[in-house]
């Protein structure tokens, strides 16, 4: 069911980008799917009854310590990406503002008629 929601939130993120004219609904669409990705990360490295995987002498001399962890590399990949996605969307709403201060539209429809 996780999984699920977790794929409805990319395709309406997928479903704004495609469709919108407005490049601010653009970027809050790419915002969208980037945060579903993240989501998908975490569920993929989540473990129902799991620990942090902090090791101690007990732990280790049970083998249930392997089975019991939680995988802490979805969550530094998706420490990563928030990074990342942050930048990219700064770098978008940085390309939009310029845009706008050029053209004075938002509208994607508008700046393609102006080329020339």
């Amino acid at each position: 069911m996780h999984y699920f929601l977790c794929l409805l939130l990319l395709m309406v993120g997928l479903f704004g980008a495609l469709t919108q004219k407005n490049l601010i609904k653009i970027i809050l669409s790419v915002a969208i799917i980037e945060h579903a990705v993240n989501t998908f990360l975490i569920m993929v490295g989540y473990r129902h009854d799991g620990t942090a995987p902090i090791v101690d002498r007990a732990q280790v001399a049970g083998s249930s310590f392997a089975s019991g962890a939680v995988d802490p590399l979805p969550q530094a990949m998706v420490l990563t990406a928030i990074v990342i996605s942050l930048g990219v969307l700064a770098l978008m709403v940085a390309v939009a503002m310029r845009l706008y201060h050029t053209y004075g539209t938002y509208d994607i429809t508008e700046i393609r008629k102006l080329r020339g």
